[in-house]
């Protein structure tokens, strides 16, 4: 772990490294803010923060505001870049494929199979090193993301329950497998074969695996131009019929962007305080 650059922030630190993982063929950034209280040599809740399409590992070090509240909770926050980057990885034709749109899934098809391992990478790699080098306790690790991200936080809280003890979302893409966004993806990262999808969908992992947290908390927004891609509904009635706790919360006036997630990241902050304290 190089770290590459360090701010003070609310008695924090906001800090940027770099490594060299194993799975994504290459160099990758991700963000660190450790609180006060990790600076001061006291083991702190976790949580990862997953970011959208287009994202790296800065967007939401800049634009979600999230540091005075985690600092005052105690709460260690890590943000991962998107993708894979580099002029050696595959590049899509359009904005939401390829480098800025890995989906925290691993690749099975040519171009992508190469680089695009973002799900091994997270929970082989970055997970296991962060617990390592970090002042992280290791039973308080909660994730969450948005858009994209809120895919990634959803299908690896039930894919490794035993590594993540709380989990949230903003405007997730809930049902991937039934939308423009996933089947673009998925038919390039994973073949054409629907049912290999079903391991990377959140309803679908849901459906299978059942509850497996104390609550789900989703934040909404009516006014997101991409509400039709989203599918927050099909959460809902998959989460009824499994008997999991789920919060969703539409919110009128509010779009996809970060001034929606600002607004409510202090209820997602402390949830998952809640949540990680029990």
């Amino acid at each position: 772990m190089q770290l590459i650059q360090k701010n003070k922030c609310f008695e924090g630190e906001q800090r940027s490294y770099q490594i060299e993982s194993r799975s994504l063929k290459g160099s990758t950034k991700f963000s660190v803010f450790l609180p006060p209280q990790a600076l001061e040599g006291q083991s702190c809740a976790a949580l990862y923060y997953l970011a959208g399409l287009t994202c790296t590992e800065e967007t939401f070090v800049i634009k979600a505001h999230a540091q005075r509240l985690a600092a005052q909770l105690g709460l260690i926050l890590i943000s991962p870049d998107t993708s894979p980057r580099g002029d050696s990885v595959a590049q899509g034709d359009s904005w939401d494929i390829g480098q800025g749109a890995g989906f925290y899934i691993n690749a099975t098809q040519a171009p992508w199979a190469e680089h695009f391992q973002m799900e091994s990478y997270l929970i082989e790699e970055l997970y296991p090193r962060l617990l390592a080098e970090l002042p992280i306790l290791s039973h308080a690790v909660g994730i969450f993301g948005h858009s994209m991200g809120g895919h990634g936080a959803l299908t690896l809280a039930w894919k490794y329950p035993e590594k993540f003890k709380s989990v949230s979302a903003f405007a997730p893409i809930c049902a991937p497998s039934d939308c423009p966004w996933g089947e673009k993806a998925f038919n390039a990262y994973l073949g054409a074969d629907q049912k290999t999808w079903h391991a990377h969908d959140a309803t679908q992992l849901v459906l299978n695996k059942g509850a497996l947290f104390a609550e789900v908390l989703i934040d909404q927004g009516l006014n997101d131009q991409f509400y039709t891609q989203l599918h927050p509904a099909q959460m809902r009635e998959i989460c009824e019929k499994v008997g999991q706790k789920l919060t969703l919360r539409e919110h009128a006036g509010y779009d996809h962007g970060y001034f929606f997630i600002q607004s409510f990241m202090d209820d997602h902050l402390q949830f998952h305080a809640l949540q990680l304290q029990k």
